[in-house]
């Protein structure tokens, strides 16, 4: 079973650009779809971004897209997730989880990662 790791969360200041990443241990991506999610206190959790990691091929929420940037290192079984001009309104956890199917929503998540904490200081 593959284990999923974040990190790169922290203290980001408004406009800052935080990267965060998604390593897998103990098993590999290929063959999954790998999304990014956030969950700020006391709201559901919710899509950020998507890619498949055999082609690629990515997906976004509307309420990161021209902001983010959702990328993958196939050697290092990675998946990043840029974030640029960041708002208060992006403070959440992260998480990372994975699936088989699009749109890759929070319920057809196989696995998921303990995630990593943005907090936004203006």
């Amino acid at each position: 079973q593959v284990q999923l790791v974040e990190s790169g969360g922290g203290l980001v200041q408004v406009g800052g650009s935080p990267r965060l990443s998604c390593a897998a241990s103990g098993g590999t991506f290929i063959g999954y779809i790998v999304g990014w999610f956030r969950q700020a206190p006391g709201k559901e959790r919710e899509f950020v971004a998507c890619i498949s990691f055999d082609e690629g091929i990515t997906s976004a929420a509307d309420s990161v897209k021209g902001r983010t940037t959702i990328s993958r290192d196939n050697a290092r079984n990675t998946v990043y997730l840029q974030m640029d001009t960041l708002k208060p309104k992006d403070a959440a956890t992260y998480y990372c989880g994975t699936g088989n199917s699009l749109p890759l929503s929070p319920s057809r998540v196989d696995y998921w990662g303990k995630g990593t904490q943005v907090t936004v200081s203006s």
